[in-house]
């Protein structure tokens, strides 16, 4: 719709993870060693967690697309909520198991049999489990069997869980605590700083082509402001000021027009909860001083 009229090589907001289009903050960076160190020491489980839009399923996104697949077999869960099925269900369906009964410890032989396998053939086997806060305490303990499973050493199967911070109480419970011993690498992936924010929002267009003054200062401010840095909301505001900028026949994002977006939105998850950082308290003494206008306004509304 817009991409050709600033010149741009595809849409560099798009709301689908994209692990070729990651920006690695400081945050980011440190997120994905962990997952690499979890990878590469063979570590039992890996944890991730983050506020919903923080990046984390870019980060497995980008893991997946460097991982030497000739070593490695590799099963996606992208979501764990029981009211799909047990957690052995799935992992079935990841690493496309033959089936051969469908009560647990039926289901439980199948998966053990398949690491046994992939061990024999010279392969490790990891499987990443998405929207793990959804998990169960039932296959939270089905886990911790599958961790069991060993041979020579060596665990036959790597867990990388990857969640909301709801995930992290699920291991506080005392009933939990054979597992969460079992934990070797962990991070909680932090919101986007400012300067994090600007970087990212640069990163995108700069990855399409575009120039990285097509959005001004103002609206970057205000982009950090409304979006409190998480990766998700900043794509959302910054489309739809590139759609409007569009529609105007603006070439340059302004203030107005980032605004004109935030009024418009009445669900999306838009940061409109007040003041709760000392950094973006100053982004809204910047922009009043810069524009005469009070970012907080447009939260009261």
């Amino acid at each position: 719709m817009y991409t050709r009229f600033f010149s741009l090589e595809d849409k560099p907001f798009s709301l689908i993870p994209d692990g070729d289009a990651v920006f690695l903050s400081p945050g980011h960076t440190a997120a994905f060693s962990m997952l690499e160190f979890g990878l590469l020491e063979q570590v039992g489980i890996t944890v991730i967690t983050g506020e919903v839009g923080s990046g984390k399923t870019t980060l497995v996104r980008h893991l997946l697309s460097r991982i030497d697949y000739n070593q490695l077999t590799v099963g996606l869960i992208g979501t764990a909520h029981s009211s799909y099925g047990t957690l052995l269900k799935w992992i079935i369906t990841a690493f496309r198991i033959p089936l051969e009964g469908n009560d647990e410890s039926a289901l439980l032989q199948s998966v053990q049999q398949f690491l046994v396998d992939q061990y024999a053939s010279g392969k490790r086997t990891v499987v990443i489990v998405d929207e793990a806060q959804n998990m169960s305490t039932q296959d939270l303990e089905s886990l911790r069997l599958l961790t069991n499973i060993n041979a020579d050493k060596n665990q036959l199967l790597q867990i990388i869980l990857v969640g909301q911070p709801e995930l992290l109480q699920k291991f506080f419970d005392p009933g939990m605590s054979q597992l969460a011993q079992r934990v070797s690498a962990e991070y909680n992936l932090s919101p986007l700083s400012l300067s994090d924010t600007l970087g990212y929002v640069r990163h995108r267009i700069e990855s399409v082509g575009g120039q990285r003054d097509l959005f001004d200062l103002s609206s970057l401010l205000a982009v950090y402001y409304f979006s409190g840095g998480l990766p998700r909301i900043i794509n959302t505001l910054c489309d739809g000021a590139l759609v409007v900028a569009y529609g105007k026949n603006i070439a340059t994002v302004n203030l107005p027009i980032l605004l004109e977006v935030v009024s418009s939105k009445r669900i999306g998850g838009i940061h409109r909860t007040g003041i709760d950082n000392p950094e973006r308290e100053a982004v809204r003494d910047t922009v009043l001083k810069m524009n005469d206008v009070d970012l907080h306004s447009m939260v009261q509304r």
